[in-house]
C-alpha cells in the first residue's frame, strides 16, 4: 500500500492534452496523492505538460472516428504488460470514461494485489443511450466493467438519476465541475452593479457545440438592433456547425473573442458581460439536459447572472441556489421578451442576488481536494495514521 498520507494514484485518460484532465491531476495532487498518468492524445492535440510523476502517450486518436478509437483501446488494453512496465504499483486506477475503463481492467491482472477501480464519468456519450442493437450493446459492457469498479465519479445528479442508477453502477461520488484555480483568489464583478448604462450584454463562454443557441442568439440579437450584445469564448466544435465563422462575420450583434486561457482570464471575460448562457442542444433532452456545465459556476463565481432552460439540471441547479433566469424555450418571442425587460434596475437585482451567495458553491476548495483523495484512499483500504492508532 501507499504512504498512510500519498495514495498512488494511476489516472488513465482518454485524452491527455485535455484541460480538465491537468485540473484534474492538480486537485489529486493538491489532496495528497502522487500521480502516474496514461493515456491516448488526439491527433490535432500538442504534447501534454501535466502535473503528474510519470505520462505515459498510448497512442494517437481521432476525434469523431469511433471505430479507429476502439482499435487503440484494445491495443492499449492487451499490451498493457508492455506499456505499464514503466509504472509504480497503484493504489488506485482513475478511468476517465468507458474506453479507459476497458483499459484499466486489463491492468488489473498485472499485480499479484489488484488495486481498487475508479470508474470517472462526467459525461453520458449519446451512443450508450440509443436504444437499438448498438446502444444495448454498449451498456451491455460499461456494466460488466463496472463490476470491477469499486467506485464511480460523476459531476451531476441527473446522471446518477436518470442514467447511473439503471445501470447497476458502484457508489457514487459526486464532483461539481467548480473552478479550480488556487491562488488565483480574484474574481470578477457584474457590469450591473456599477449603474452603467447601455446595451444588455450576454456572455456564451466554453465549448461552442450547438447550432441552436447560435441562431437563436443572432436572431433576437438582429430583432434588437443593438440593445442585445453577444460575445462567444472558447472553442468552438466546427463539425457542430455548418460554417461557425462565416455565421459570425455576418451577425451584426455577435462577437467571437476566441479561446481564453483557465483560470487567469475567467474574471475578465465574465466581468465584461451581465448574463451568461447556460444552455445547450447538443445532445437534447439527454446528455444537454442532465449536466451540469463548467460555465454555471464559472458565470456564478464572476457575478454574472446565468440563464438556463426549464427542466434541465442547470436550471434546477440555480433555482435551489435562488439565482438567475429559467426560460421554458429559446423561441424568438420568448427571448424578446426576455432581454427588453432587462432594465438596469432588473439586471442589478439578479446580479445582487448571484452576489450574495458564498463562493464555495461554485470554487473548488483545498479541503475538497483532501476529501476526495481520502474517499479514494478509503477505497483502497489506506488508513492515515490517526486511524492506525486509534
Amino acid at each position: 500500500m501507499g504512504d498512510a498520507f500519498l495514495p498512488r494514484i494511476l489516472y488513465l485518460v482518454h485524452n491527455l492534452s485535455d484541460p480538465a484532465v491537468a485540473r484534474r491531476l492538480a486537485m489529486l495532487r493538491l489532496g495528497g496523492a502522487e500521480v502516474e498518468i496514461a493515456g491516448f492524445r488526439r491527433a490535432d492535440a500538442p504534447l501534454a505538460d501535466l502535473p503528474a510523476e510519470t505520462v505515459v502517450e498510448l497512442d494517437i486518436t481521432h476525434d469523431a472516428r469511433m471505430l479507429q478509437r476502439l482499435l487503440v483501446t484494445l491495443k492499449a488494453r492487451y499490451g498493457a504488460k508492455r506499456w505499464a512496465k514503466v509504472l509504480t504499483r497503484p493504489d488506485v486506477i482513475i478511468a476517465r470514461n468507458l474506453e479507459m475503463l476497458a483499459v484499466a481492467e486489463g491492468l488489473l491482472s498485472l499485480w499479484d494485489e489488484p488495486p481498487a477501480l475508479v470508474y470517472e464519468c462526467l459525461d453520458i456519450h449519446r451512443l450508450m443511450l440509443r436504444q437499438d442493437r448498438l446502444g444495448r450493446g454498449m451498456r451491455a459492457v460499461e456494466q460488466r466493467l463496472m463490476r470491477r469498479a469499486n467506485l464511480l465519479i460523476t459531476s451531476s445528479p441527473a446522471f446518477l438519476e436518470r442514467y447511473f442508477d439503471e445501470q447497476g453502477a458502484p457508489p457514487a461520488l459526486l464532483i461539481e465541475n467548480k473552478v479550480f484555480a488556487p491562488g488565483h483568489d480574484v474574481v470578477g464583478r457584474n457590469v450591473a452593479l456599477d449603474g452603467i448604462d447601455g446595451p444588455v450584454r450576454l456572455g456564451w463562454f466554453g465549448a461552442l457545440r450547438c447550432r441552436k443557441s447560435l441562431a437563436a442568439l443572432d436572431g433576437v440579437s438582429r430583432a434588437m438592433g443593438g440593445r442585445l450584445k453577444v460575445t462567444l469564448r472558447g472553442r468552438p466544435a466546427l463539425t457542430e456547425f455548418e460554417d461557425f465563422h462565416e455565421t459570425i462575420e455576418a451577425a451584426p450583434h455577435v462577437n467571437f473573442g476566441g479561446a481564453y486561457r483557465y483560470p487567469d482570464d475567467l474574471p475578465a471575460i465574465y466581468s465584461d458581460v451581465h448574463l451568461v448562457w447556460a444552455i445547450d442542444f447538443f445532445e437534447e433532452g439527454q446528455n444537454s439536459a442532465w449536466l451540469l456545465p463548467n460555465r454555471i459556476y464559472e458565470g456564478c463565481l464572476n457575478g454574472v447572472v446565468p440563464i438556463a432552460l426549464a427542466g434541465t439540471e442547470t436550471a434546477a441547479f440555480i433555482e435551489r441556489h435562488g439565482i438567475g433566469v429559467v426560460i421554458p424555450d429559446i423561441e424568438q418571442q420568448t427571448l424578446q421578451s426576455l432581454f427588453a425587460g432587462m432594465t438596469p434596475e432588473r439586471l442589478r437585482e439578479l446580479a445582487e442576488a448571484v452576489a450574495t451567495v458564498g463562493k464555495r458553491a461554485f470554487r473548488c476548495e483545498a479541503e475538497e481536494c483532501v476529501a476526495l483523495v481520502s474517499r479514494l484512499a478509503a477505497v483502497a483500504g489506506i488508513k492515515r495514521e490517526t486511524e492506525m492508532a486509534a
